[in-house]
């Protein structure tokens, strides 16, 4: 939102079209849809003669969103399919029934889900099988009933390199477990007994001749001579058919009968900064901006001085580093301090009121430098660890090159004037927005090209101004000829706006978005959201958690002051794998225009001169610190499909755990982190805190009281030895919250 209403460092490519330095109108080579895919091999060896293959390469996530939009067919829904012999239905994660791709990101895991059953009594079971960007089964895992009496069953799997994955669920009949059920149950009744040992062995003369190690075969051979031996008693018999190892052996190499493969999915894959990350903004005009005492005249930092600010930035702890526009800026209708209409001489207007004589969004405003300025700045943040986020807002100022050169993409009123931006009451006389149905090809081209302008600058991820007032079409094809031709660049989607926009907005393609974080303060309010986006909107939105930017300042933070300050960062770079602050945020810049949520004298408006030797006082800079290094020091936070929100007797103390298996984690160890919060600004607060054992990974001991974790307070450094319910008091002016990691004793 802004005036226009709204990891590893990674090498820069080089454009596969021409590129323009003004007004972006060059044409681009017509985009070439994906080569048709094939079937793979890969099925699996137990496969019933009735089970049709399944393991069909994962669909290109650009696919039909890369044709332009006169030819862009309707959509139909999916061509009939005879149900499996083992039905398996409602698979998700799913987007309009595999359409389009859910989102997975390298070494996260991800759960499916599947309801899978059959006539009769038989027992059934289900194997989630991840296919590889080649078409070959990479992973399968089994499912287990996680409601039982519904039918339904969960896996996760684990892609590990960005690409175009698939998964799909194959039910199947288990005849090992419907002959143990059996036959515990007649044996026991002295009911069949000599003929239910006898498919006993023969069901496992059958598994033990398929190829398996060594040890497997030995321990099904051995079983099989067992239940054969009537010298035994039918009871020894059975316990020998039914053991532990053998349960373990036909675990790890079941007998599947009746194979029933879904549907593959699609998911679209992405390297890990899409999932992970800390972001940090910046108004570049800002960083070295000086007033003369004596004149009053202003002089604007430029790239250089600020490319000074970056190794504080990068000391932080921070991974991206965002620059709102840096482009020219009109002078028609330009804003001044505080969204004024009349700018004074010395005023710099507005970055996202752009396009002047100096060139358009392929341009660099000539207060901030040249090309060679901003490709040091590029250089510098990557020799500090750091990524370049570049703000784009489609739209143009009045004297945008493209106003004079493409007229017909703006909406002409009945008085011949162009419309400018309105969000009824607010009035942005100093831009134009772009109307995509005027001349959707000629627009598409031209954004394409300014945005491979920056690509081949160094910029490895943009930040989208108001997509929401855009077409989805539009996005979803742009979104997809970027994924094909650069991968590595990220979307992160500014759209605070209805839920069905924002999740469709990720749905096609964008990798993160900005979400409703920021107005979400309650205890209850913070938990339901943390659980909505982890279990029901994963699969299309990544969010990533801001508690101030440049155009909004909630009353909570105006009113809270460093408290406020110091909570919501505890909490942003806690509860999300992705969060990001903005730049003034070590300074808790609280002061709000009145009737507005947004800081006064905004920064939107006119440079803004900062005292940085400030920050450390505060505290606030430090903690920004430590909260990045917790960050990095566990994976647990740096997955979003993972927390648990626990219940407290305090309605201002917030607590919620983020844990990852070990075969989930890339260090190959479980971790858990649990996160207690005071939520009040003004006041201490305790309470106790109902921890849910099983979710941290631990067994309850029979007793709350009894101590089986020891909790290290990330932010502290002290050592608490907790049980189930653990008494915490937070002081919002000194420990406002424990972050704490999980060590079972």
């Amino acid at each position: 939102m802004s005036t226009s209403q709204p990891h590893d460092p990674v090498p820069a490519q080089t454009s596969p079209y021409p590129a323009t330095r003004r007004g972006g109108t060059t044409a681009s080579p017509a985009l070439t849809p994906p080569a048709p895919v094939t079937p793979a091999p890969g099925g699996d060896t137990t496969r019933s003669a009735d089970a049709p293959s399944a393991d069909t390469r994962p669909a290109h996530p650009g696919g039909a969103a890369t044709v332009p939009y006169a030819q862009a067919p309707a959509p139909r829904p999916a061509p009939f399919a005879p149900i499996g012999r083992i039905p398996v239905v409602e698979v998700t994660p799913v987007i309009e029934d595999g359409r389009w791709p859910v989102k997975g990101t390298e070494g996260e895991s991800f759960p499916v889900r599947a309801t899978v059953f059959r006539e009769g009594h038989d027992a059934v079971a289900a194997t989630a099988v991840l296919v590889a960007p080649d078409g070959t089964v990479h992973s399968s895992a089994p499912m287990y009933d996680i409601a039982p009496g519904l039918d339904r069953y969960e896996a996760w799997l684990t892609p590990d390199a960005p690409g175009a994955w698939g998964f799909r669920v194959e039910g199947w009949s288990d005849p090992y477990a419907t002959w143990a059920h059996d036959a515990t149950l007649k044996i026991d009744a002295g009911v069949d007994v000599d003929l239910m040992l006898t498919e006993g062995a023969l069901l496992l003369e059958r598994a033990a001749a398929r190829d398996l190690p060594g040890d497997a075969a030995r321990i099904l051979a051995d079983a099989v001579t067992a239940l054969r031996d009537a010298d035994r008693p039918a009871q020894a018999r059975l316990a020998a058919g039914t053991g532990e190892e053998v349960r373990a052996v036909l675990a790890a190499h079941p007998v599947r009968e009746l194979v029933s493969p879904s549907a593959t999915y699609p998911v679209v894959v992405h390297r890990e900064r899409a999932l992970y990350g800390s972001w940090y903004e910046m108004f570049p005009r800002s960083e070295g901006a000086h007033q003369d005492p004596a004149t009053g005249t202003w002089t604007s930092g430029t790239l250089r001085t600020a490319a000074e600010r970056l190794p504080a930035i990068a000391g932080m702890g921070f991974d991206v580093v965002y620059l709102t526009p840096i482009h020219p800026i009109g002078l028609t209708n330009r804003k001044g301090r505080n969204n004024t209409l009349g700018a004074g001489p010395d005023d710099p207007g507005s970055p996202y009121g752009i396009g002047s004589p100096d060139g358009g969004h392929d341009a660099i405003h000539p207060d901030l430098g040249t090309f060679d300025d901003f490709d040091a700045f590029v250089a510098r943040a990557r020799e500090l660890g750091m990524e370049v986020a570049l703000d784009v807002a489609l739209q143009a100022s009045p004297d945008h090159p493209w106003v004079s050169e493409h007229p017909e993409w703006f909406t002409t009123r009945a008085d011949g004037t162009i419309a400018y931006a309105e969000n009824p009451p607010k009035k942005y006389q100093d831009i134009y927005p772009l109307n995509f149905d005027n001349d959707p090809e000629g627009i598409y081209a031209a954004v394409r090209d300014v945005l491979q302008v920056w690509v081949d600058h160094g910029v490895t991820a943009f930040r989208v101004d108001n997509p929401h007032t855009k077409p989805l079409n539009f996005w979803q094809r742009l979104l997809a000829d970027f994924h094909e031709r650069h991968p590595e660049v990220l979307f992160l989607a500014e759209a605070f706006t209805r839920p069905a926009m924002m999740r469709t907005l990720g749905a096609v393609g964008f990798h993160q978005s900005y979400t409703y974080f920021t107005w979400r303060t309650s205890k209850g309010e913070i938990g339901d959201y943390l659980t909505e986006l982890a279990y029901s909107t994963d699969a299309r939105v990544r969010p990533s958690f801001w508690p101030t930017t440049h155009d909004i300042l909630t009353p909570y933070m105006q009113q809270g002051s460093t408290a406020a300050f110091a909570i919501r960062a505890v909490l942003a770079a806690t509860s999300s794998p992705t969060w990001g602050i903005y730049s003034g945020y070590e300074l808790v810049e609280h002061i709000a225009r009145p009737g507005a949520e947004e800081q006064i004298d905004n920064e939107k408006y006119e440079y803004k001169e900062r005292d940085w030797s400030r920050a450390e006082s505060l505290g606030i800079a430090g903690l920004l610190r430590v909260l990045n290094t917790v960050r990095r020091a566990h994976p647990a936070l740096q997955r979003l499909r993972n927390v648990t929100v626990h219940p407290t007797s305090d309605d201002a103390i917030l607590c919620f755990s983020k844990r990852v298996e070990a075969a989930q984690s890339p260090t190959g160890l479980a971790d858990t982190v649990i996160v207690v919060l005071n939520l009040d600004p003004y006041a201490t607060r305790d309470g106790v805190v109902h921890l849910d054992l099983a979710a941290l990974g631990l067994h309850h001991p029979g007793n709350d009281d009894v101590p089986v974790m020891a909790a290290t307070d990330e932010l502290g450094g002290e050592t608490y030895f907790w049980g189930a319910r653990p008494w915490v008091r937070l002081d919002p002016h000194g420990q406002v919250a424990h972050i704490v990691s999980v060590r079972a004793l």
